[in-house]
């Protein structure tokens, strides 16, 4: 039971790479704050999740992370209920397609208040409280922070900022003995892509594409990244902080030819 005793909060835990985080980490013996915008899949993701009889139930708050009056309760209400935090896990997030010639000002400001600003004020709040525990954060970034991709040109400078904000955090906590990590996700299934605009007919290609597109010829499960978090979030990685890593079956190694 690699994180017994530890509180962990997970944010977008309602779906995708969250949920199946936040599954993983309940098998791991972790306390766990969830997360998300729609308490009904919040609670069928605790249906899934495996309690033992040392472990609280999960304890569920929603809200909307572009809010901040509803960031600041997420921290504050997992605080009051836990009385301490272990492990924060950055994971919510949206992407979108758009190029420089048919982007706008909406969607760059849309990208960066998820995927940015709300992760920064979160952590910002969450520090005071994973320095007393010397605790660490894992943020869900993804190979488009490493790598360039043309048509998601707003999601790639997101995930770069969230990739410097990794490192200059882990510098800056260092000392407090606090690590902060992230992984860095190649095509995973999930819903992301089609939250994001694409159609069945779309997303089936898209995942056809990533055979080629990815060394190891398949997208990636939920679970697969799920449990890269929960080694970064537990004492085996006690001597890495700062790390962007990717999980992404080799496609950031990845040159056309």
């Amino acid at each position: 039971m690699a994180l017994q005793g530890k509180v962990v909060l997970i944010t977008g835990a309602s779906s995708g790479i969250g949920a199946a985080t936040a599954v993983h980490l309940s098998k791991l013996g972790a306390s766990l704050s969830l997360s998300g915008r729609n308490v009904e899949n919040l609670n069928k993701v605790v249906d899934q999740c495996v309690i033992s009889q040392s472990q609280p139930k999960p304890f569920l708050v929603t809200g909307e992370l572009t809010n901040e009056a509803d960031t600041k309760r997420i921290l504050d209400s997992t605080i009051q209920h836990f009385g301490k935090l272990d492990v924060l896990v950055n994971n919510a997030g949206i992407v979108e397609t758009g190029s420089i010639e048919n982007t706008s000002l909406e969607q760059f400001d849309r990208l960066f208040n998820t995927n940015v600003r709300s992760l920064y004020h979160l952590t910002m709040l969450a520090v005071p409280h994973l320095i007393k525990t010397q605790g660490n954060v894992v943020n869900v970034s993804s190979v488009n922070g490493l790598r360039s991709f043309t048509g998601v040109l707003s999601y790639c400078m997101s995930k770069s900022a969230v990739d410097q904000f990794t490192r200059c955090v882990a510098l800056e906590l260092a000392s407090k003995k606090v690590r902060v990590n992230s992984v860095n996700p190649g095509v995973v299934v999930t819903n992301l892509q089609r939250r994001g605009g694409l159609d069945e007919e779309a997303y089936q290609k898209f995942l056809e594409r990533s055979k080629e597109t990815h060394a190891l010829g398949r997208p990636g499960q939920p679970e697969e990244v799920a449990r890269a978090i929960a080694f970064l979030a537990s004492d085996d990685a006690s001597f890495i902080t700062g790390a962007t890593i990717p999980v992404d079956g080799g496609r950031h190694a990845m040159c056309p030819r």
